[in-house]
């Protein structure tokens, strides 16, 4: 098949014709969002002071103060919510003003209060990249609201893979929801998962002493290859490579995203290409769509075979979405750990939950380069397969991305704005379906950090929630190769304790935030409830006062009641539950947005009061 390419963008004739025919209802929503969206971040994580005042139903109206160009004193406002899930900022960014010093009233756009509310930083280095990254991220989501998708069916019936589509909101928290710097509109049309466009993946052949693999116990990897290939493919290559001299034995196959071939591989490894280390081999027969983290593809030929992770060397949300060699090769290492611990333990099994295992990873091995290649590129050129969700779903299952159980329907268009769940809420009911859905998601999260000592990087993309006819069942994970953390001295079965490609130093120079080892139990933890609690259900917990004026504080009180429920199940593990303290004061949670305006050169976290903290198990 053809390598997925794009000349032109969505609805025009050529690259940006389709701008001139934009909805305006579409535009100011969009604009709206993004401006909103900055502001609640730098709100929350202390980069803008603010003043708010409270107002009806339990809002307030945000206001902060700027410079315009006269450096005379302007003031944004907007109305919005303090929550009490970890007093986090959500604003209606359809209530932002601005209001001059005359008292004159506009709605300002993205540069606008870029330049009036951020002089302070404007000599931060960073700066000029995290605007290119909040420009593309309007004009990206302006091109997938743009396109006029329409469900085939209501929403809530679509399968997960339909569903990756679209849920087409991406981050509700970060500003650079949808910046994917390095894609021009037509590479966004070609490989973003709003348009499902069906993708070929590029084969290359890597001479065995300049690849590095690995691969779970569980499968015969030449076998594997073969089958990811193809039968048919197989012969082909090998009568290629056999052409040329070589035998397909002194090669490791390898896949990879057809934008990175295009825009980073050619240029990077064109000494392996002339030398017939590296072998282009051409594109795949199976068809690929991509998955909202874009660079994950499921196989759209035949859905039970393995999603595919691909290296790409394009920006979006906080990271550059390469795969380090290290974490391609620990990812089969920690799938074994992970369904090892959770096989030989009886609770894990009863929770029946998934490990979606990462079970083959192929990296190009740069520590032979010189130095002066190999910054350039580290961790352009590897891939890993993880299992496909649909082996373990049964007849009468159904699959959700966690981070679409907030979504709203027609958000971005006229017309009634209907929550995904409202159905199964009107079905079940709003206290059972929500109790229900923790009881499903909670207990597994904790028992891996209380009985395992492992904390998981189970944010809304991680987590996958499987229902039957709307009714909360169980709940799959994912994404293992760097998505775990722990400390070797408190692991609950340190004799099980796997050995890792360790983290080189120079990546770890890169990103002080990137690390799965650590002496520090609260670091453990935080990793678990940063992802788990502060994302996943924050988010539910506001929506869900937003949509059905659900008390927030009935929520995580319903919360707190599955946790003490699961201690009083397993009281030996009563020691733990002091050591992983979820019910702590505060955590520490990333500060996003700092991230991306101050660097990564040192670690950015907050302590935020933790809304379980309130219903604590009672001492004698």
């Amino acid at each position: 098949m053809a390598i997925a390419r794009s000349t032109t963008s969505s609805n025009g004739s050529g690259p940006g014709a389709w701008l001139a025919a934009v909805d305006p209802r579409i535009n100011e929503k969009v604009r709206q969002r993004v401006v909103g969206q900055l502001l609640q971040t730098l709100f929350y994580e202390g980069v803008l002071r603010f003043d708010s005042t409270p107002l009806e139903n339990g809002l307030q109206r945000f206001v902060v103060l700027g410079l315009d160009r006269q450096q005379a004193r302007v003031e944004y406002r907007c109305d919005g919510l303090l929550s009490a899930s970890f007093e986090l900022i959500r604003l209606d960014p359809a209530s932002l003003e601005r209001v001059d010093g005359s008292g004159q009233r506009s709605v300002p756009d993205l540069h606008q209060a870029l330049a009036e509310l951020l002089g302070d930083y404007q000599d931060s280095p960073h700066l000029g990249r995290f605007i290119q990254e909040l420009e593309q991220t309007q004009l990206k989501d302006l091109q997938a609201r743009n396109q006029g998708y329409r469900a085939a069916v209501p929403a809530h019936e679509l399968d997960v893979d339909a569903l990756e589509q679209h849920f087409m909101d991406a981050h509700s928290y970060h500003p650079c929801y949808k910046s994917r710097i390095g894609f021009s509109l037509a590479d966004n049309q070609a490989y973003g998962p709003e348009f499902a466009t069906p993708i070929g993946v590029v084969w290359l052949a890597v001479a065995r002493e300049r690849a590095a693999s690995n691969h779970s116990r569980k499968i015969d990897f030449p076998a594997f290859i073969q089958q990811e290939l193809g039968a048919q493919r197989w012969q082909q290559v090998a009568r290629q490579l056999a052409s040329q001299g070589r035998a397909l034995d002194d090669y490791q196959l390898l896949p990879v995203h057809p934008w990175q071939w295009e825009n980073v591989i050619v240029s990077t490894f064109y000494p392996e290409l002339l030398s017939g280390e590296l072998i282009y081999l051409g594109a795949s027969i199976d068809e690929y769509k991509a998955q909202q983290s874009i660079r994950t593809l499921a196989n759209a030929t035949v859905k039970e075979r393995p999603y595919v992770k691909l290296a790409m060397s394009m920006t979006n949300t906080s990271s550059t979405r390469i795969l380090a060699r290290h974490t391609v090769l620990n990812g089969p290492i920690i799938t074994d750990w992970l369904q090892q611990l959770i096989a030989s333990d009886s609770t894990a099994r009863a929770l029946d939950f998934v490990i979606l295992g990462e079970v083959a990873g192929v990296s190009f091995d740069y520590p032979h380069l010189p130095q002066s290649r190999a910054v350039q590129a580290y961790g352009t050129l590897g891939a890993i397969w993880r299992e496909s969700l649909h082996q373990y779903l049964k007849t009468d299952e159904q699959a959700v991305p966690f981070n679409g159980l907030s979504h709203v329907e027609n958000r971005y268009a006229e017309g009634p704005q209907q929550p995904f769940i409202d159905a199964w809420i009107r079905q079940y009911g709003l206290e059972d379906w929500t109790r229900q859905l923790l009881k499903v998601t909670v207990p597994p999260i904790i028992h891996m950090l209380y009985a395992e000592g492992i904390g998981m990087e189970s944010h809304g993309q991680n987590i996958v929630l499987i229902v039957k006819q709307g009714w909360p069942q169980r709940i799959a994970l994912k994404d293992f190769h760097d998505g775990v953390r722990y400390s070797p001295a408190h692991l609950g079965r340190p004799e099980l304790c796997p050995q890792l490609v360790p983290l080189p130093a120079s990546h770890a120079a890169l990103n002080r935030n990137s690390f799965i080892l650590t002496d520090d139990v609260n670091a453990v933890r935080d990793f678990s409830c940063d992802c788990f609690f502060f994302i996943c259900l924050a988010e539910m917990a506001i929506f869900l006062r937003q949509h059905y004026q659900l008390d927030e504080g009935r929520f995580w009180q319903m919360t707190a009641e599955v946790i003490l429920d699961y201690q009083a199940a397993h009281p030996q593990h009563r020691d733990r539950f002091g050591l992983f303290d979820v019910f702590a004061p505060s955590y520490e949670v990333e500060e996003l947005t700092k991230r991306r305006l101050l660097g990564d050169g040192e670690r950015r976290f907050k302590s935020v009061p933790n809304p379980l903290h309130a219903y604590r198990p009672q001492t004698c």
